[in-house]
């Protein structure tokens, strides 16, 4: 791995870094096609820019539909033509007693790692308030179709689904904009929450806060182009867009903002 690759990146992703650049390397040995498991968006841009930065290989994402926030890719040499099918994704719909339960993209998250399965197999969760789906891994489909009969108390089943009969979405997502004195992860959740910094410092200390599906600790861990924030009970951020700074060196950003 050339070291100044990881001087774009944060400090952590240098094991995703060192596993794109293991299948980018396998493709180019071998001129055959490399499928990723689920990549968070973050993830995809890493890999996105390295595949760009040192290759002419060739990429696709795809996550199941045009707006999916978790994709596989599929890497692969400039000749190579490949179909969605390639993907090896199945799309489950949920079967449970609508009248007596509620169900949370949460609790369905929890039930399916419960299994033992790692979240890299599984791809959205969708809900239109009542129907929930949700995207899996081909490879682990029929073990999680297995295990999978009970959320929380009440017992479920996973029915395998075509893709003509995907939900549309409940989207709760707006387009915002903030100006912040810098991308600490307390300061862009105060931002965006209209919270004090030390509500959100509360927050993040007591482990209410994930950063790209992963419990982040620190409030001064720095934000980046992509990432996305979940905080309990108020919902969810996704950095967008960095555009400049102001005068006073404050940053300009472009969030997607999901308000519970």
């Amino acid at each position: 791995m050339n070291a100044n690759v990881y001087q774009h990146f944060r400090n952590d992703e240098r094991p995703f870094i060192d596993s794109a650049q293991g299948w980018i390397e396998q493709v180019q040995m071998q001129y055959a096609p490399y499928l990723t498991d689920f990549l968070d968006p973050r993830q995809a841009y890493i890999l996105e820019s390295l595949i760009r930065q040192s290759t002419d290989l060739s990429f696709r994402f795809f996550g199941g539909y045009e707006a999916a926030e978790r994709r596989r890719c599929l890497i692969y040499p400039d000749y190579y033509e490949p179909t969605t099918d390639e993907f090896d994704m199945t799309l489950f719909t949920i079967q449970y007693p609508k009248k007596f339960t509620v169900l949370s993209h949460g609790k369905v998250l929890g039930t399916l790692m419960g299994t033992g399965v790692k979240r890299e197999y599984f791809g959205d969760i969708l809900s239109d308030g009542e129907i929930w789906q949700v995207f899996v891994a081909a490879e682990v489909s029929h073990f999680i179709q297995l295990q999978v009969d009970k959320i929380g108390n009440v017992s479920v089943r996973l029915e395998e689904t075509k893709y003509t009969e995907l939900i549309v979405p409940k989207d709760g997502w707006t387009e915002e904009r903030e100006t912040v004195s810098s991308l600490r992860l307390d300061t862009v959740i105060s931002a965006v929450y209209n919270i004090s910094r030390q509500r959100s410092k509360q927050l993040i200390e007591s482990g209410k806060v994930k950063v790209n599906w992963t419990e982040a600790l620190r409030p001064d861990f720095v934000l980046d182009l992509l990432d996305i924030v979940s905080v309990r009970g108020f919902g969810r951020i996704q950095i967008q867009g960095l555009e400049g700074t102001t005068k006073k060196e404050k940053v300009r950003l472009l969030l997607g903002v999901l308000r519970k």
